[in-house]
């Protein structure tokens, strides 16, 4: 599986590997050079790691979209 779009200059791969998923995370420009970091998770840690990931993105959609005011 890929992530990212034409509008963002990062990547983000993720692959079974033999006892777990591997992990990779491109960004661009990293002090001034490009860096990947590549995670070797096992099924607990990926697990871990994406229910970390969904709950930081719904944090970011709440803090983004402010309810409706009441009138």
């Amino acid at each position: 599986m890929s992530a990212g779009s034409h509008d963002r200059d990062w990547s983000l791969s993720v692959a079974a590997a033999e006892h777990g998923v591997r992990v990779e995370i491109g960004l661009p420009d990293v002090a001034g050079q490009p860096f990947t970091a590549i995670l070797t998770l096992d099924r607990d840690e990926a697990r871990t790691l994406a229910r970390a990931l969904l709950a930081a993105a719904g944090d970011a959609i709440e803090r983004t979209f402010s309810t409706p005011s009441e009138f």
